[in-house]
């Protein structure tokens, strides 16, 4: 017999390959403008260094420009500021409806101006929206049901995820593990569909292979599977820090009522602009920090700590800024500064034989995120799509597991939940995320 299910009939997976083409084109296209931001940005900080006098305003101005006309589009589509991850776990919760497609140039021009101009956020979560957006306006198209249309604003979510770090199985766990917490064959089927094509068109735009690359890693000593378990734990500590922090520094800027938000996001960006004048690493989403880290071009013990604190600063500052950018790509930047710190740190007790910084900052990356957004399987997969380090996958499961533990016994809230809560709080569109 046919189930109810089979009986919904087979179009809806027609509309999720089509609409995960235009994912992966719009995904790739945001992608290669920023790769040209990035290069502008690149040349206005060589410029600033030839300038006699106070060419260390030129940062300062263009980041704080940005930020403000950034902020300033996100205020005329609320909806468009931060990631918007967790209005897509709104929608599928039926706590709000699926948003228009009008939030896709708004979240597009808006992510690029902000994170072009230096904020330390991540292309993840404009990725993620604009996917989300495309998903639900093709099912209202080909006239779907509100069932499908949640479903495929859902699943193409977890394409726009895929997109934006060239990692489709990351993306369909996004969805089952962090979004929705269930798995239904149904979802299953929209998402792998959605990401397959989805991340295949991209690949015209970005080509393929991993993010990162990284040198060849011997495999890892048995050994060192109690250290990874103590540096989970330890990752666990900071990510629930740092998820405190998040939320604390939007509850301050809430408090902050005299200066508006165009005005309070141009200042975030003058803070941030001054640290990008003082070292391109400092700010930005976070891809040169794990690039060079991940090359095993590792700096000095004090220098990785420097990085460490003022990064772990930034990311909430720029978060409240109330521009679209997201918040994965700035946790895995500070995972591999935090593995590579404990790594040099610990480096006089290690085992001999240590296979080197490189695998810490990748479990760091990984454990990282588990202990903020709390999925520890989307993580680990996210970081090995991202740089190919499959021989780590075991010392990976142990520091993702003992992370996740350790926040979830510190009472840490997943960052996504938090945020949901606080936007039902104040009963308003969702804010950064």
């Amino acid at each position: 017999m046919i189930g109810p299910r089979a009986r919904r009939g087979p179009a809806v997976y027609l509309v999720a390959a089509v609409a995960g083409c235009l994912v992966g084109l719009v995904g790739g296209g945001f992608r290669w403008c920023l790769v040209r931001a990035e290069e502008l940005r690149g040349s206005l900080l060589g410029a600033s260094e030839q300038l006699a006098g106070p060419g260390w305003l030129l940062p300062v101005l263009c980041t704080a420009t940005g930020a403000a006309v950034a902020c300033a589009i996100a205020q005329r589509v609320p909806l468009a500021a931060g990631s918007g991850i967790q209005d897509v776990e709104a929608v599928w919760r039926h706590e709000r409806e699926p948003q228009p497609l009008r939030l896709l140039p708004a979240k597009f021009a808006g992510g690029l101006i902000a994170l072009g101009s230096g904020l330390v956020l991540g292309r993840e979560g404009p990725t993620v929206h604009m996917g989300a957006a495309i998903g639900a306006e093709a099912g209202r198209r080909a006239r779907m049901d509100p069932r499908d249309i949640t479903l495929l604003h859902t699943s193409l979510a977890g394409a726009g995820l895929a997109v934006a770090f060239t990692a489709p199985l990351g993306g369909v766990l996004f969805v089952c593990e962090e979004v929705t917490e269930v798995v239904r064959a149904r979802l299953v089927l929209l998402t792998l569909i959605g990401t397959a094509t989805a991340v295949g068109c991209s690949q015209l735009l970005l080509g393929d292979g991993p993010v990162f690359r990284i040198p060849a890693l011997p495999d890892p000593q048995l050994a060192l599977l109690p250290v990874f378990l103590l540096f989970g734990a330890a990752t666990g500590v900071l990510g629930a820090a740092y998820n405190r922090l998040v939320v604390g520094v939007l509850a301050f800027c809430d408090r902050v009522t005299r200066v508006g938000p165009v005005a309070r996001a141009a200042v975030i960006g003058a803070v941030v602009g001054l640290l990008l004048g003082i070292d391109p690493l400092l700010a930005g989403g976070g891809d040169q920090v794990s690039g060079r880290l991940l090359s095993g071009d590792i700096p000095l013990v004090p220098v990785l700590a420097v990085y460490l604190v003022l990064r772990f600063v930034a990311g909430p500052l720029s978060y409240a800024a109330g521009t679209p950018g997201g918040l994965f790509a700035p946790l895995l930047a500070l995972g591999a500064l935090w593995g590579a710190l404990v790594h040099g740190l610990a480096l006089p007790f290690l085992p001999g034989g240590s296979s080197g910084a490189v695998p810490f900052a990748i479990a760091g990356m990984a454990a990282m995120f588990a202990a903020s957004v709390r999925a520890p399987v989307t993580g680990l997969v996210l970081t090995v799509e991202m740089t190919g380090a499959t021989s780590l996958l075991v010392p990976l499961l142990a520091a993702c597991f003992a992370a996740t533990l350790t926040a979830d016994r510190m009472g840490s809230v997943p960052i996504y939940d938090s945020l949901r809560l606080r936007s039902a709080k104040w009963n308003r569109p969702p804010e950064p995320s």
